[in-house]
């Protein structure tokens, strides 16, 4: 199943604690009830369209592509969000999966998807790794997680994740002999290819009172013939081109642009970040905006992530690779993808 080794980089450190909580690598404010309240007034007058008018989709994968290996050996299925299915080198991962309604603690309220899975968890292929990068709601369905640790095609895949979220794993269903937790710059190997969990400027917790109890991460995916970076959560920090130092260059360099704010600048990036973190990482390869398009987490209008990105893309040559939900599709390199199904 593969053992977890310490990195010997230097540019890159584990992660910190006081007392039981993690500390973000640079100091950064978290907003408490005070930022609801200041909150509150732009949520009742905002009038942009935060959510899609019209239904979007409906959108399906054909999981019969699965039964064959990628020719370019690099495909990714985005179900919106930052949830994926990533095919490298031969290994097949799942990544931040939400099947569930809602990103929310509640079944009956909170954000709701503005569509339907791509697939049913049941037609999902067998994979060798469900990797989970931090507790928040929005990478980490309750419901999703039960119904993974409950299929059989799921019985031999290691759940990779972050330091102290295994707990939470183990309490919806899933095997605890499956289960690695990773501190920051740790790696694992996996069927030839090496995750390692890198640092990111974020926070966790799935209420607000147990805020940095566990730890949030990004994960560097090195196969034989590919490396990706997949972002999950992070605000701007300098540790970007550290990053890209030590690990790139990547074919794929998968970054949030949605769920942002200037109340919480230091803890997402939005598309502007997001642009300025590829550059800090290396800039090569292609740009795959994640962390939009399936719900409402914000002030912003729905498609304002992917429209800016775009408007940055053609201002400073990132080549954007960006598909459908739900559609498996090779990644080729330098070979762009913009979609215009949110149009």
């Amino acid at each position: 199943m593969g053992t977890l080794v310490s990195s010997d980089r230097t540019m890159l450190r584990r992660a910190s604690k006081v007392g039981r909580k993690f500390s973000n690598p640079v100091p950064t404010a978290i907003g408490g009830l005070g930022t609801i309240f200041k909150l509150l007034p732009h949520y009742l007058t905002n009038k942009a369209e935060t959510a899609p008018v019209k239904a979007l989709g409906p959108f399906r994968t054909d999981v019969s592509i699965y039964a064959k290996a990628p020719e370019s050996g690099l495909r990714v299925t985005w179900m919106g969000h930052s949830s994926l299915l990533v095919e490298i080198d031969g290994v097949r991962l799942l990544m931040d999966p939400v099947w569930d309604e809602r990103a929310s603690p509640m079944r009956w309220a909170g954000p709701k998807r503005f569509f339907a899975p791509t697939m049913r968890l049941e037609e999902l292929p067998s994979v060798d790794v469900v990797l989970v990068s931090h507790d928040h709601f929005d990478h980490l369905g309750e419901a999703t997680v039960r119904g993974l640790a409950g299929l059989e095609s799921m019985r031999r895949a290691k759940w990779v994740t972050s330091l102290g979220v295994g707990e939470e794993l183990r309490r919806f269903g899933v095997d605890a002999m499956r289960i690695s937790e990773m501190d920051w710059t740790e790696s694992l190997v996996v069927g030839g290819v090496e995750i390692t969990a890198v640092p990111t400027r974020h926070f966790s917790g799935r209420s607000l009172f147990n805020r940095f109890e566990t730890l949030w991460s990004a994960f560097v995916l090195k196969g034989p013939k590919h490396t990706v970076y997949f972002g999950a959560d992070s605000g701007w920090w300098e540790g970007f081109a550290e990053i890209g130092a030590a690990y790139g260059p990547f074919d794929l360099t998968m970054l949030e642009i949605g769920a942002f704010d200037v109340m919480w600048d230091g803890i997402h990036l939005g598309p502007d970040g997001a642009a300025r973190a590829f550059e800090a990482l290396g800039g090569k390869g292609l740009m795959m905006p994640i962390h939009w398009g399936l719900f409402d987490l914000a002030l912003h209008a729905w498609r304002q992530p992917i429209t800016r990105i775009v408007e940055l893309a053609d201002e400073r040559g990132i080549k954007l690779w960006a598909p459908e939900p739900g559609r498996p599709t090779e990644v080729v390199s330098g070979v762009e993808l913009r979609s215009d199904w949110w149009r």
